[in-house]
């Protein structure tokens, strides 16, 4: 051991190094995958870089940690920026990692995957919890900015295309730190205040980066959240937002926000004018039915009147063939009379008296006398001639 080597003590040894590492790497960029993450209630992060060959402790300090976009998983190729550090009181080489992207995608798209698989499988995106808008809307809140373009054109969308509706702005931040929360809580504001039917919450167009408050969890809480139906309308056509997603409806832009919740009500009424042509028409028919109907019963109902004068020619026509009949029938008995009166007058004894018979009858019983044994002597008689009678008496009887 050479005595010329000055004696070092591991504390001063390890901070002779610390400051080799810390003035000689100032600032790195890292490309390594993530292993042993862990991120303990402090709020710092813990992991390990690794490739194939070598493995760096790593540390994200709190403040750091929370500018993140996403959240750092195990096996994720990143892409990190920072200094090297030496620990001291394990004498351990480190990385405190000041920034952090992941490989091939940027941290806002890594971001917004990951909230949105999250949400979806929390149901925030399911359609069934999705409302449909009001078909007359009387008062409408806005969530945006209060000197954007995003309010100026709803404003002449709706002046255009409906009036006596009532417009709530509500201003808020829609860009930048704390944009998120401003959001959210002109959402809340409103419902709270509780007059609005529908709610449009948006602003124009801008980069990802301008439109990241749309993508933030808090914005699609305040969503789902709300009692009153929402229309999301962030000013992008191509790119979907969280809070399209969480949203009862998504519109293009904000002025497509304001066209569809008039759309809603000019349809409503286009379709009650609808309704009420196809009413008129069906009720036109019917009458015009019913009349014909009428008209065909009164063709068929005649009046008491012609009934009755029916009823007298009819009977004046069977009263004349009655007499006809009685005419005929008396003509036709006449005639049997008067044959019955020819044969009667042949058979009748009166008769016989014309030819010069007489009738012959006991003066007591009136009764014929057929046979001489029938009198006695001194029997009075009566005998009927043609013309008159004769009383007589028995003085002599030959039988």
């Amino acid at each position: 051991m050479s005595e010329s080597l000055p004696l070092l003590s591991v504390a001063r040894l390890v901070a002779l190094l610390r400051e080799t590492v810390e003035d000689n790497f100032v600032q790195v960029l890292v490309e390594g995958e993530i292993s042993n993450y862990a991120r303990p209630p402090s709020g710092h992060a813990y992991f390990t870089l690794k490739d194939d060959k070598a493995q760096l402790r790593s540390v994200m300090f709190r403040p750091y940690n929370r500018l993140l976009r996403f959240v750092p998983e195990n096996g994720m190729q990143v892409i990190c920026g920072g200094r090297i550090s030496l620990y001291e009181p394990r004498g351990e080489l480190q990385m405190v990692v000041e920034t952090m992207e992941p490989k091939g995608l940027g941290g806002l798209q890594v971001a917004f995957a990951q909230l949105k698989e999250r949400l979806e499988s929390e149901g925030l995106f399911a359609p069934e919890r999705k409302r449909p808008l009001p078909g007359f809307p009387r008062c409408i809140g806005v969530v945006t900015s209060a000197s954007g373009a995003a309010i100026h054109d709803i404003l002449n969308v709706l002046r255009r295309r409906l009036t006596g509706v009532r417009i709530i702005l509500r201003p808020a931040q829609v860009q930048g730190r704390g944009a998120a929360a401003d959001i959210a809580s002109g959402i809340a504001d409103l419902n709270r205040q509780g007059e609005a039917d529908v709610l449009i919450v948006g602003r124009g167009g801008g980069s990802l980066e301008d439109l990241w408050a749309f993508n933030e969890e808090e914005v699609a809480r305040a969503i789902y959240a709300s009692h009153i139906p929402v229309i999301s309308a962030v000013g992008h056509e191509t790119d979907v937002t969280i809070a399209d997603l969480v949203a009862d409806l998504r519109a293009p832009t904000p002025s497509a926000a304001a066209e569809m919740v008039a759309k809603s009500r000019l349809e409503l009424e286009g379709h009650l004018d609808h309704l009420s042509m196809r009413l008129a028409s069906q009720m036109r028919s019917r009458l015009n039915l019913l009349e014909e109907r009428v008209e065909g019963l009164a063709r068929r109902l005649r009046s008491p009147i012609e009934d009755l004068q029916q009823c007298r020619g009819r009977i004046d026509e069977l009263e004349q063939r009655l007499q006809k009949q009685m005419v005929r029938e008396v003509a036709t008995r006449h005639e049997k009379l008067g044959a019955l009166t020819g044969r009667l007058d042949a058979l009748s004894p009166l008769g016989v008296l014309k030819r010069g018979y007489a009738i012959v009858m006991h003066s007591e019983s009136g009764e014929a006398v057929r046979r001489a044994e029938a009198v006695a002597l001194g029997d009075p008689l009566h005998i009927r001639l043609k013309q008159g009678h004769l009383q007589a008496r028995v003085t002599e009887v030959e039988p």
